[in-house]
């Protein structure tokens, strides 16, 4: 057990506020989560959790009235229209929804989403070539095309024609196509960015239709499925889709939509959103990955039952044949990371792994071991990359700084793809490690945790949990509450599903409770059995066998410390990259009480192993004085300095080794003492 997050931010909720939110009906747990995030009356509460909000008028997009025009005219003159879309959930959701409106409204209609290891994302010569020769003079864009500059010049010359619809943001050059349908478009008077592909098609569809009730009976399930794969914020408009798309699925007349909450081993009553983020997302999207996209739109568009059937057991076997080779990748990564030193960066690259599995690998990896991650698929003297943030490191622009190095990139912030000369990745990993290195030196915090708040165990109440159901549906814009428990002994730890699981009995006073700990690495364990911890978690309700109890689902867990134990590394990382100030100096400069207090912690102990924040706060606790990480940091490379310990950084952790000493050690004379001194004086 390790603790994932360097700092919690704990919210704390205003009285007044919850005692306003329970007057109004709002039961404890859920008037306090409310409250700690910044809602303080029920009119407050309905704006924020309501699931009706109106629906905007699609003709506010630009160019929408000359979508629907071109569509228009397409269904009219029996034209072949293609709706070209994406391989993951939104952008299938996005293809199948329109392809199916558009058959509905008599049209002749063929799909195509790209195979993501042939052609990669988006409009391409190949398709476009093909497209053409199928008698297609439409083309219609869902969940991509709003950077197909190229693109869209090459469907003129091949005397096609082409509406595009996105949701992503637009660069500085529009493609010139017959319309350009996306609330990201500068100078746009649709009220909300935030829609995903899947609900721009909607609103295409809506549009032609010239009714949104009726678009959204047919298709909020669709709409539903990809606004949640897609992470979209849970407010407005997609709030009111998901709330929609939950009933429909319960009620679902889609045999291919049954059949797959069957085979994934959903219960479509008890869907929720964090089901189709976790449990039906990762199987539609395996389709793509495997390079099987098809499985996927013929699953979503199947009349029959029968076929429906078959069509999702091949697609839940795809999904944990995909989940076999992400094992195997990452098994051969890990093997092939240096011992001896810690990563800023991890860049790897083999012939023989599988281009649509090493994404999920990569962020793994950077999530395990605290950096941007990495992995190229090698394909002669190019490769083919899929590349994962950790801690607010911008992989985009990182990219940017790094392009004469590649052929091509494109992604975000947090995620990115490239193509490189297999000759040039050696500078490539030596440059992305110094751009790592230079980020994590500043203040910026690796991991943060928002916590909701802290409160007391008998509140968790198998009634006072039920009623956070108010807060569904919960995603983005509105999480999943997370609550704190301070000063739990552990009294019980159990590993379960294959190791990877832990299950958990903690207790304080009179009250014990059973918890649950996903994915949980087993190296370097820091907890143990009699321990006193803080646990972060969500409540949630058990139910087995008919008998249902209180459940912790924990997100993270930490020593737990009874004076203060600041996580804040500014100074420490200002010193170690030569930028400290006289007034860092002072607050990083530990007393002898704090060098006793982690001199006499180190010792007992020949090998110790463990993160930085779990040991600072384990001190802490032991010794019962306020310390910082940056000072118990500073106080082992001052014992570094003149040979009482050896210490090492393995990524996340620290490895210190107590040195025989001879004689009694002068920490007057430590580099690290010394350098505070002298910027102190200045």
């Amino acid at each position: 057990m390790n603790l994932k997050y360097g700092i919690w931010n704990v919210s704390t909720p205003r009285i007044d506020n919850v005692n306003a939110l329970s007057a109004g009906g709002y039961a404890p747990l859920a008037a306090m989560v409310l409250s700690a995030r910044g809602i303080g009356s029920t009119a407050q509460a309905a704006g924020y959790l309501g699931s009706n909000a109106p629906l905007e008028d699609p003709f506010a997009m630009t160019d929408m009235d000359k979508a629907v025009n071109r569509v228009g005219l397409a269904l009219a003159k029996g034209e072949t229209i293609a709706v070209f879309g994406d391989y993951d959930v939104d952008g299938i959701t996005a293809t199948c929804l329109l392809t199916d409106f558009l058959r509905r409204m008599g049209g002749k209609v063929v799909s195509y989403i790209p195979g993501r290891l042939e052609e990669g994302y988006g409009l391409n010569p190949i398709a476009i070539s093909y497209l053409r020769d199928q008698g297609v003079s439409l083309i219609v864009t869902v969940d991509c095309g709003i950077t197909a500059v190229a693109e869209a010049k090459l469907c003129r010359e091949q005397g096609m024609d082409l509406v595009i619809t996105d949701h992503h943001v637009c660069k500085a050059e529009l493609p010139q196509a017959v319309a350009v349908v996306d609330p990201h478009r500068p100078g746009d008077g649709y009220p909300h960015q935030n829609l995903s592909g899947v609900g721009v098609a909607f609103k295409l569809a809506s549009a032609i239709w010239g009714s949104q009730e009726k678009a959204l009976e047919a298709y909020a399930d669709f709409v539903c499925l990809g606004t949640v794969a897609d992470v979209m914020l849970l407010q407005g408009e997609n709030r009111t889709f998901v709330s929609h798309g939950l009933d429909a699925l319960a009620h679902t007349k889609r045999p291919g939509l049954a059949a797959l909450m069957k085979e994934a081993g959903c219960d479509p009553a008890a869907l929720s959103a964090t089901s189709i983020g976790f449990v039906l997302a990762p199987r539609i999207n395996a389709a793509g990955r495997m390079g099987k996209i098809q499985v996927a739109v013929d699953l979503f568009l199947s009349t029959d039952p029968v076929q429906a059937e078959k069509l999702a057991k091949e697609l839940c076997q795809m999904n944990a044949q995909r989940q076999a080779i992400e094992q195997e990748i990452y098994r051969q990564a890990i093997s092939m990371l240096p011992t001896d030193q810690t990563p800023k960066a991890i860049v790897l690259a083999e012939e023989s792994w599988h281009q649509g599995v090493v994404g999920i690998v990569a962020s793994r990896i950077a999530e395990e071991f605290c950096c941007p991650t990495v992995l190229i698929c090698l394909d002669g003297e190019h490769g083919k990359a899929s590349s994962r943030s950790y801690g607010g490191f911008n992989l985009f622009a990182s990219l940017t700084e790094l392009a004469p190095l590649l052929e091509s990139y494109g992604g975000h912030e947090l995620a990115a793809g490239f193509t490189i000369p297999r000759k040039n990745i050696p500078k490539f990993r030596q440059e992305l490690c110094r751009l790592a290195e230079d980020y994590y030196l500043d203040g910026t915090p690796q991991t943060t945790l928002q916590v909701d708040c802290a409160v007391e165990p008998e509140l968790l109440t198998i009634p006072n949990i039920d009623a956070l159901q108010v807060l569904e549906p919960c995603g983005n814009g509105c999480p999943k509450p997370v609550l704190m428990l301070t000063g739990l002994t552990l009294e019980h730890i159990q590993r379960v599903g294959n190791g990877r699981h832990l299950r958990l009995r903690l207790s304080r006073g009179r009250f014990v409770l059973n918890a649950i700990y996903f994915s949980v690495q087993q190296e370097g364990d820091s907890f143990r059995e009699g321990d006193l911890v803080d646990v972060a978690f969500t409540p949630q309700v058990n139910e087995f066998r008919g008998n249902r109890s209180v459940q912790l689902n924990v997100v993270d867990i930490r020593p737990a410390c009874p004076v203060e134990c600041c996580q804040e590394l500014c100074d420490y990382r200002a010193m170690r990259s030569g930028r400290l100030t006289a007034e860092g100096a002072e607050r990083l400069l530990p007393d002898r009480k704090i060098q006793g207090a982690v001199w006499r912690y180190i010792a007992a102990d020949p090998m110790l192993k463990d993160t930085p924040c779990c040991l600072c706060r384990k001190i802490v606790r032991k010794y019962g004085i306020p310390m910082s990480l940056g000072q118990m940091l500073t106080c082992l490379d001052m014992f570094a300095d003149v040979g009482l310990l050896a210490l090492e950084r393995q990524n996340k952790y620290i490895l210190v080794r107590p040195l025989p000493v001879t004689q009694k050690a002068d920490l007057t004379k430590s580099e690290t003492m010394q350098l505070l001194l002298r910027v102190k004086e200045k």
